[in-house]
């Protein structure tokens, strides 16, 4: 087992990638902190890692919420006894996220809360006890969208990746020489439940994209949680401030 006994924070566990990236990664030996805002979600995660003989624990958890936060990492600790992973995966993508000419400043700041501010508080509060140890793999999920415009933009979805970008090299430089080293993932479209349901009755909507697509496909989850493990597992000890883009070449088509 790749991950055995390691002690493995996940935000946004109770669905999506982030109920893949649970269930993966109990499967690998870790033990799984599965941090999620929705209860019933996050409980459904846990259940259905222990009905396979897995080991997790639900933690209610605002990754927007300071104290939230860091009652929840305390809780952890104090069921598991350490943090050896953090893999921040919680995010939102609203509708109402448009250019920044359409978008509320509701929503601008709605989203940047979420996915960059829900980042820098679980670091905040996961590192010191990383640090304890003088070991830990810190696992942003950034996105191809980071580097590459879009006509049909989500300015601050877009702007709240570039900014995890920025914050996961920062951190590898400070924190490598303690033990801990930072990366990214920056996924290309995955094929979730609503895009494939959006994609399904819009035929040349999805044409488009996959003319986009050098793979011929859309990502899955799985493709994203597979190299979270390798970033989670002694193996990646020598890949520090990566961010390591897992879409499908996508960002390396010019037309």
């Amino acid at each position: 087992m790749r991950l055995k006994d390691k002690v493995s924070v996940i935000t946004g566990a109770g669905g999506g990638m982030g109920r893949v990236a649970a269930q993966k990664f109990a499967r690998e030996g870790a033990k799984v902190a599965v941090f999620e805002i929705g209860e019933e979600a996050g409980r459904k995660t846990v259940e259905e890692i222990k009905a396979k003989g897995g080991k997790a624990e639900f933690f209610h958890c605002n990754v927007a919420d300071e104290a939230n936060v860091k009652e929840a990492v305390q809780q952890t600790v104090q069921t598991f006894g350490k943090i050896d992973v953090l893999y921040n995966n919680a995010g939102i993508m609203p509708e109402d996220d448009e250019s920044v000419i359409d978008t509320d400043a509701e929503a601008w700041d709605r989203v940047l809360n979420v996915n960059v501010k829900g980042v820098m508080l679980s670091c905040k509060y996961a590192i010191p006890e990383m640090l304890k140890q003088g070991s830990g793999s810190i696992i942003n999920i950034a996105s191809f969208v980071a580097y590459m415009g879009c006509s049909v933009p989500q300015d601050a979805y877009t702007a709240s990746k570039g900014a995890v970008v920025s914050l996961t090299k920062s951190l590898a430089i400070q924190f490598r020489p303690r033990g801990i080293r930072t990366n990214a993932i920056a996924p290309g479209p995955i094929e979730t439940p609503l895009m494939t349901e959006w994609l399904l009755t819009d035929k040349e909507a999805r044409d488009v994209r996959l003319g986009r697509q050098p793979s011929g496909r859309f990502g899955k989850p799985e493709d994203i949680v597979n190299c979270a493990v390798y970033l989670a597992s002694d193996e990646s000890d020598w890949t520090n401030g990566s961010i390591i883009h897992v879409d499908g070449g996508i960002t390396s088509h010019y037309f």
